[in-house]
């Protein structure tokens, strides 16, 4: 048997496939990013679609890509791949500039034909040459005619036969970077399992591409990665919106309440409605209503009968939603509101990342209606944040719009499975039995501590009682239009936000904590923003780095961790609206901005550039 020649150990290592968006690169990703997890490799991963639905096939418009990070201490997907795998001339002449100088891009070479040069606007038949691609880093396969001759005896017909193309590059990859195919058939069991025929194909074709890199002795090195010794536990590959989903469950879980999801499919936050939909064993309710307008009613609704309600959405439904989120801020009921933003405004960027509904969020209601917003700042967080967002709610009978975003909401890491023990009890604050007893209780009876609304279930005898949306009196909930009352109303609803602070973690800062510098980000920017302060700290600029998951309210230490720096740096994907929300409660500190507004995730190296620019002011 013929052995591998060149075997190179690294820590890690970034691959980027492409292809039109039928050829199916996200699947041979996520394959890939699942066996790399299973082997504790921690792992980052960048699903970039294409925005039109379809674009013509073979043109520069129509290329999806799929970029992975796997090894120890990653953080982010990459700035720039190691290899590239270019299925057709578009593929690579839309990614070539992520490759890394001296990094590998292997071609399906079938797919290489003048009419196919044409389609992605090359000037010449050399694509190669015309990009500049050493001929030292090209693995030129014949992929499609391998594909084919594997299954020929299949009894497939040549579309099925050609839907395959993936798993044969993927199997190629296995093999350049020293992955079993164990788990990667397993996933492609688990995949097709209700297609037995189209399972044995690409499990054939699979076995294919791993033999084809070991039988030809490519001439590029073939790698080992480096893994981590994980935590004991159960293992997968987790992308954000599917944790949003199970951490809604844990809390469902642990609050001994049912969870109700009232939504409406909209990019990039409909695999949140998704996986949902699949859990009626699990006692989830998810609806998918007629509009954006109808699922937050509904989920308003579930709420006032006592489920554990939640909406999802993006920008431009978190928009139709605001008048009810305003009747649930007035009424004083738990609610869940998940925003995976993308790019804007109207409907914008459907398909791309932005951190551009901050200020919608804090503030898109008419009136004095705060809410707590909080921002997951991983896809592996969002299991967290999600969770959190439900106890805040619940606990403080409030809605909580959790900020996620389309780069980590698509975007997976590597998770590790968590028991139930690990999450406290969410504990909804009933009508004390004392109150019951006396008859004493009334509609807005609060906590003196946390101002927080008792909340009774409709139907409980001796609890029956009206909320609305018109200003109600201050302990009775009958109507009320008195201007003292209505501004005790208004005072006691900021409170009640306000006091969330006792209850949240405290703002931690890492990196160098002794530095000058003080880099600051929320939401889904922290793995690009921390690989940035980790790399200025070891060029000699020393960054401490802090990173906002709960945004209304603030940490109660955010004023004293933000005054302990000469320079503090918030960097976002937008104009600057945590900046803007950091000045206004603090408008001693000086606070610089980096910002981005491309519909893409920032690369460390800008980061890494702005701040340097900024320190050398």
């Amino acid at each position: 048997m013929l052995q591998k020649t060149d075997v190179k150990t690294i820590d890690k290592v970034v691959i980027r496939f492409a292809g039109d968006s039928g050829d199916g690169m996200q699947l041979a990703g996520n394959i890939f990013t699942n066996v790399s997890a299973a082997l504790g490799c921690t792992v980052s991963t960048f699903p970039d679609y294409p925005a039109e639905i379809r674009a013509p096939q073979g043109s520069l418009s129509g290329v999806s890509g799929f970029q992975v990070s796997v090894g120890v201490g990653v953080h982010t997907p990459g700035d720039s791949c190691d290899v590239l795998v270019a299925m057709n001339p578009a593929a690579l002449k839309q990614n070539i500039r992520f490759l890394r100088r001296g990094g590998t891009v292997i071609v399906d070479i079938d797919s290489f034909r003048p009419a196919d040069l044409r389609k992605a606007q090359f000037a010449t038949d050399d694509a190669f040459a015309e990009l500049g691609i050493d001929e030292n880093c090209l693995l030129q396969v014949p992929v499609t005619q391998m594909t084919r001759d594997a299954l020929a005896d299949s009894g497939l017909d040549n579309k099925s036969m050609l839907k395959c193309r993936n798993i044969f590059a993927l199997g190629l990859v296995c093999w350049l970077f020293d992955r079993p195919l164990e788990e990667a058939v397993a996933h492609l069991g688990s995949k097709f399992a209700k297609k037995p025929a189209i399972f044995e194909a690409n499990k054939r074709v699979l076995r294919a591409g791993f033999d084809y890199g070991h039988n030809v002795h490519a001439s590029v090195p073939t790698y080992r990665i480096e893994s981590e010794v994980p935590r004991p536990g159960i293992y997968t590959d987790i992308n954000g919106n599917t944790a949003t989903a199970w951490g809604l469950i844990m809390a469902s879980e642990k609050s001994g309440l049912p969870l109700f999801l009232g939504s409406y499919p909209i990019t990039p936050a409909t695999d949140i409605l998704h996986e949902l939909a699949k859990r009626k064993d699990l006692g989830v309710k998810a609806v998918q209503m007629e509009d954006e307008i109808a699922g937050v009613c509904s989920a308003i609704g579930a709420s006032f009968a006592g489920n554990l309600a939640v909406t999802s959405t993006s920008g431009p439904g978190l928009a139709l939603k605001s008048e009810a989120i305003g009747l649930a801020v007035i009424a004083e009921l738990p609610l869940v509101v998940i925003d995976v933003q993308r790019g804007g405004p109207s409907t914008g960027l459907p398909t791309k990342t932005e951190q551009t509904d901050l200020m919608q969020a804090l503030y898109g209601r008419n009136g004095e209606s705060p809410v707590a917003v909080v921002a997951p700042a991983t896809p592996t967080d969002c299991f967290d944040m999600a969770f959190e967002a439900c106890r805040i709610a619940v606990e403080h009978m409030t809605p909580v719009i959790l900020l996620s975003d389309a780069f980590i909401g698509n975007g997976a890491s590597a998770w590790r499975v968590p028991e139930a023990d690990e999450y406290p009890a969410i504990t909804p604050p009933r009508v004390p039995e004392a109150m019951k007893a006396e008859g004493t209780w009334q509609p807005y009876s609060r906590d003196p501590e946390t101002l927080v609304r008792y909340w009774a279930t409709p139907g409980t005898p001796g609890l029956a009682h009206r909320i609305g949306g018109l200003e109600k009196d201050c302990k009775c909930g009958a109507i009320s239009t008195d201007p003292a009352n209505h501004e005790r109303m208004v005072e006691t609803r900021r409170e009640k936000i306000a006091r969330i602070a006792r209850d949240i973690p405290a703002l931690e800062v890492m990196c160098d904590t002794d530095a000058d510098t003080l880099l600051v980000g929320w939401g889904g920017t922290c793995g690009h923003l921390h690989s940035a302060a980790d790399e200025l700290c070891a060029a000699g600029v020393p960054t401490a780095f802090a990173h906002f998951r709960y945004i209304n309210p603030l940490p109660a230490n955010t004023a004293e961790v933000l005054r302990r720096y000469k320079r503090v740096i918030v960097a976002e994907l937008n104009s600057g609206m945590m900046a803007d929300w950091l000045q206004c409660h603090f408008p001693d500190i000086n606070i610089r901005r980096i910002n981005k507004v491309q519909g893409q995730p920032f690369l460390v190296g800008e980061l890494v550039e702005g701040v340097k620019n900024i320190v050398n002011e």
